[in-house]
């Protein structure tokens, strides 16, 4: 059968497999675990009274009869649910400290929002979460001009609701949307992916056009451009060890999203990584190098070729040993520790008798630098160990070791009786649920990044990218740097515990931080 042998053939089957691709693609969107996702829909977007309109006058409603302030009125019925296949918590919504009950925004152009009530929810308890006159704990829908503030409403799988507003203005050209941020997730029109019928028979038309055109069809897979925001080639990312698994993640990510791109994670400290590029740079006898670091805090040794791009805001905290029940220290004896004065963690409240043991960072580290700028304000004392649990010399009272990385601070702190350290927050957090160390307060306030947007906490630091001069506009360097600061970077970069400087919320503490360092 020679239409079997024509579809069996090699060129046919390329075809037939990007097809298959495509299809699941489109799955991919819908059916993706794990991916948490609001979704809405405008079902109803009338004019209720057009007689301020030129034109055919509508029959006013009875409910209009004795209000002719809503000349023009219209009325919006937005359908809003969880499409995702995870279920929707209130801590999920990003918010601002000010707007911190506001989850979600509906916004009506060009209107103004006159009353709103909730319709049609999936279950009871969720007019609980919405209510129409709401309290200072839970102020329920605020509408203000053009806007619906919604709360933090807690979402199943599959939950839903519906607004029902009354709206007037010369506005209805542009439709409503609703805009919000959620963690590892984001929030969609649904309007978009209303008929799937067409987009499969388009992929049917496809497929057979490319079984007829198979040289054709084969070419144009071949050339298949990279999706929008990619580019191809190699990026070697070098620099903080405190900030190595945001970018392990984010170029992970981009590698995903975009074939041909090799991301290569060598983090080796601030100091380190900035040398490094400035290496590749001259190297590259005014090319371009696919080098990016990133520092703890501004670095680059006043190198005018370097250009700083500001990415988040890094929170740091003090772990000690488990074995140390010391919970909270203040600065005076956080600097008493790290000058020597205190060589006993007896001469403390609360402390056992055990020899204070000093884990620290090498001179080219970052968080060294931040820990020695922002908390103790002057310098660590030398090395006096090499194996972190003696002195090298019987003529030092003080244990002090240095070591390369994060990783291997908070082994040593977790291994050692005694010890205390520093490291990035998230992953003192990560050690700390293994049971070996825990977190130490400073000054009665424990680390997190509430505490540093507020600023009420010491011991933080903007993270930087550095490139060797601007990045080409559409070199690999530049379309990562762009995804970094997208709906997938800065959602990793808040999983890892870090403020990303890109998103809305947190642009105010960026802009002071880097004003005032």
């Amino acid at each position: 059968m020679k239409w079997l042998e024509q579809l069996t053939a090699p060129e046919n089957l390329l075809a037939l497999l990007g097809v298959i691709v495509t299809l699941g693609g489109l799955s991919y969107e819908r059916l993706i675990p794990g991916r948490k996702r609001i979704g809405y829909r405008v079902q109803m977007d009338t004019l209720i009274d057009d007689s301020t309109q030129d034109g055919p006058v509508h029959q006013r409603l009875r409910m209009l009869e004795n209000t002719p302030d809503l000349a023009g009125a219209s009325l919006v019925l937005l359908r809003i649910e969880n499409d995702g296949f995870r279920s929707l918590d209130a801590d999920d919504y990003i918010t601002a400290p000010a707007t911190n009950h506001r989850g979600l925004t509906a916004t009506f152009p060009n209107r103004i929002v006159r009353d709103v009530a909730v319709t049609e929810p999936s279950h009871p308890d969720l007019l609980r979460h919405l209510p129409q006159h709401g309290t200072p704990e839970n102020p329920g829908l605020v509408c203000e001009g053009n806007e619906i503030s919604l709360p933090r409403v807690p979402l199943n799988k599959g939950d839903h609701f519906k607004l029902l507003v009354l709206l007037t203005g010369a506005g209805t050209d542009k439709p409503p949307h609703v805009g919000g941020r959620i963690k590892e997730g984001r929030i969609r029109n649904n309007e978009k992916f209303r008929r799937p019928s067409n987009r499969v028979l388009g992929l049917i038309g496809s497929l057979l056009a490319l079984l007829i055109l198979q040289p054709f069809g084969t070419q144009l897979l071949r050339d298949d451009p990279l999706p929008r925001g990619c580019a191809e080639g190699k990026l070697t990312i070098v620099g903080s060890t405190a900030f190595k698994p945001v970018t392990q993640d984010v170029g992970a990510a981009y590698q995903g999203d975009c074939r041909g791109a090799q991301v290569t994670v060598e983090a080796q400290g601030s100091g380190r990584g900035t040398k490094t590029l400035i290496d590749a740079g001259e190297a590259a006898q005014g090319g371009f190098p696919a080098y990016l670091a990133f520092s703890d805090g501004p670095d680059g040794d006043g190198n005018p070729k370097l250009k700083e791009h500001l990415v988040a805001l890094s929170v740091f905290s003090m772990v000690v040993n488990k074995d140390v029940r010391v919970t909270d220290l203040s600065l005076e004896d956080l600097r008493g520790l790290y000058s020597g004065r205190i060589t006993n963690w007896n001469q403390l409240p609360d402390g056992p008798d055990l020899p204070v043991r000093l884990v620290s960072r090498d001179a080219k580290s970052g968080t060294r630098g931040v820990f020695e700028n922002r908390v103790l304000g002057g310098n660590e004392i030398s090395r006096t160990s090499d194996n972190c649990r003696s002195p090298k010399f019987a003529k030092d009272h003080v244990i002090r070791c240095e070591l390369d990385s994060t990783g291997e601070v908070l082994k040593t702190v977790a291994s050692t009786p005694g010890a205390i350290g520093y490291a990035e927050l998230h992953s003192a957090q990560e050690s700390a649920r293994k049971g070996a160390l825990h977190l130490v307060a400073l000054e009665g306030r424990k680390p997190s990044v509430d505490a540093v947007r507020e600023r009420t906490y010491s011991f933080w630091e903007p993270e930087y990218a550095y490139t060797y001069t601007a990045p080409p506009p559409n070199s690999l360097t530049s379309k990562f740097l762009d995804y970094l600061a997208g709906d997938t970077g800065r959602n990793l970069v808040e999983k890892h515990g870090h403020l990303p400087c890109s998103a809305a919320e947190n642009q105010r503490a960026c802009q002071l931080a880097v004003g005032g360092r």
